[in-house]
């Protein structure tokens, strides 16, 4: 028999917004299983966050900041969500990320904060560590996680589905009452076995879907697969069509598109084409090489068609010294050098790839969904705060915000989660006989990945959506014949996820039929 744990929460990702969530639970005495897919908890899409983290400005204010998140969400964003995160992320920064981890972050000379400007920003208020920020806050957050006696750390698990009585129980008559959850199945990826973990609460904290796309800056795990097991236990879900293309991810034959961060365009550089020439002015007069993301990724994407040339180019050489730039940003510079490239003497080669969801699973002010006892926090989560595109360095801050809040909406309410029946819940029940191919496995996500990149991409049309949809629900059928006929692993759970993340994008792509902010139908 499978083995069954029990907590009073069960967190799914140890991201930003999974670990802050862990750790304002397990302070005040709430025992806490976080679960991982990674064998090592760092590994998260927060890892990889070069930029940094929003603050405030001198001479900054929370009404400059909602009037900069609402420009660049093209006013599809939650005015709510927007004015909490302006009023209350700088604070908790300080209160959590300052004073309570004390993270290093860059300073001054004079030892004051170092504030950098970002794309779409009218200040300077962007928090980092050099280019890593991201990097530097998850490995203060595992450390804190991991000593904490409040926690149990769960690598190496990959979620299978939630649980859902509705779904799962014995008793047949839960069918009748609302959807809610309590917890999840999980494989544990060493044994092979599917634990059921039960839990009074799940949050769920798992990240984006970059990986669903061919170029792409997140790392493997990023497959969808909150979203998914989501959709299939009933939550809703909302705005998917708004997927972010980062303008400037590093291109190279032999090399992973790598993020060159928002804040080297900050620091001065242009964005120029195979003959030297900037060109940015004519897609975005007034903010040229920082305006909106959506808007920097077509400009690029439309010199690229026309000149028919695989990439452009990022020039920080000609606008400042070689070293400022190896101090500034250290990381680009020795992943750079790695494939020939010296970014304090020649442009940095660069495509757009896909890089930020910004639709997910509905979730309130409180990271609630329409799931009784379900919390959506960080990037799979669709708070209303990104609307159509998200503002450089707000995504870490959604992360921060909403896991504490969804850790503090826990605690004020924590008896009206009643501790889930085990014997009500029966173990996984292994259908697949044989262990799955690796090769079947890599082709079908290599063909969602072209598909998604080509029909679902930066510019979609009509018919390149329906081609997508017909492709990919044909593709599915296949895959869940597949998933049913093999033992269970990470990777086939991930391909399962990725091609019901794959439908969910272009269903929602094809709904809309206005242009807006990065969703661009042609």
């Amino acid at each position: 028999m499978s083995e069954c744990i029990e907590t009073d929460v069960l967190i799914i990702g140890s991201g930003i917004a999974g670990s802050i969530a862990a750790l304002k639970l397990a302070d005040t005495g709430i025992h806490v299983v976080v679960a991982t897919r990674s064998m090592n908890p760092e590994e998260s899409n927060t890892f990889y966050a070069q930029g940094g983290i929003v603050f405030r400005g001198n001479h900054d204010s929370p009404a400059s900041l909602i009037e900069d998140i609402q420009h660049a969400g093209a006013g599809y964003c939650n005015p709510q969500a927007v004015e909490l995160l302006a009023n209350e992320g700088p604070k908790l920064v300080k209160a959590l990320l300052l004073e309570k981890l004390a993270i290093p972050f860059d300073r001054e000379a004079d030892g004051s904060l170092s504030l950098v400007l970002e794309g779409g920003h009218s200040v300077a208020r962007i928090l980092h560590a050099a280019d890593s920020t991201g990097k530097l806050i998850e490995q203060h957050l595992i450390r804190a996680v991991k000593s904490h006696p409040n926690i149990t750390l769960l690598t190496g698990r990959t979620a299978v589905d939630l649980l859902t009585p509705a779904h799962h129980s014995l008793n047949r008559l839960s069918v009748y009452d609302p959807i809610s959850c309590i917890g999840a199945f999980v494989l544990d990826q060493e044994s092979g076995q599917v634990q059921r973990i039960l839990a009074r609460a799940t949050i769920l904290a798992s990240g984006g879907l970059g990986q669903i796309f061919l170029r792409t800056t997140n790392p493997a795990g990023a497959r969808g697969d909150g979203l998914a097991i989501a959709y299939r236990a009933g939550a809703r879900v909302l705005n998917c069509e708004f997927v972010q293309f980062h303008p400037t991810a590093f291109y190279h034959q032999n090399a992973p598109f790598f993020l060159i961060s928002e804040a080297v365009r900050g620091a001065g550089a242009r964005l120029i084409d195979s003959h030297g020439s900037q060109f940015m002015q004519k897609y975005d007069p007034e903010w040229k090489d920082l305006a909106p993301r959506d808007v920097v990724a077509r400009g690029i994407h439309q010199e690229m068609l026309t000149s028919g040339s695989s990439n452009v180019f990022l020039d920080i050489a000609s606008y400042m010294p070689a070293d400022d730039i190896r101090a500034h940003f250290p990381s680009i510079y020795s992943n750079c050098s790695q494939y020939g490239i010296d970014m304090t003497q020649e442009p940095i080669p660069i495509v757009p790839a896909a890089h930020y969801f910004c639709g997910g699973v509905w979730s309130d002010l409180w990271g609630r969904t329409t799931v009784n006892h379900l919390y959506a926090v960080g990037e799979v989560a669709c708070t209303g705060l990104h609307g159509a595109n998200r503002l450089a360095s707000t995504s870490l801050l959604e992360g921060l915000v909403w896991g504490y809040r969804a850790a503090e909406h826990f605690i004020n309410s924590v008896n009206e989660h009643p501790q889930p029946h085990a014997e009500n819940i029966p173990p996984w029940q292994e259908t697949g006989t044989y262990i799955s191919d690796s090769a079947l496995i890599s082709q079908d996500m290599s063909v969602i990945k072209n598909i998604m990149w080509n029909y679902t991409g930066l510019i979609r049309t009509s018919e390149r959506l329906q081609r997508a949809l017909r492709e990919l629900r044909h593709l599915e059928s296949e895959i869940e014949r597949f998933y049913r006929a093999v033992k269970l692993s990470d990777d086939i759970i991930g391909l399962r996820n990725a091609v019901r993340a794959a439908i969910i994008v272009t269903i929602s792509a094809w709904e809309n039929k206005t242009s807006v902010g990065c969703h661009y139908r042609q």
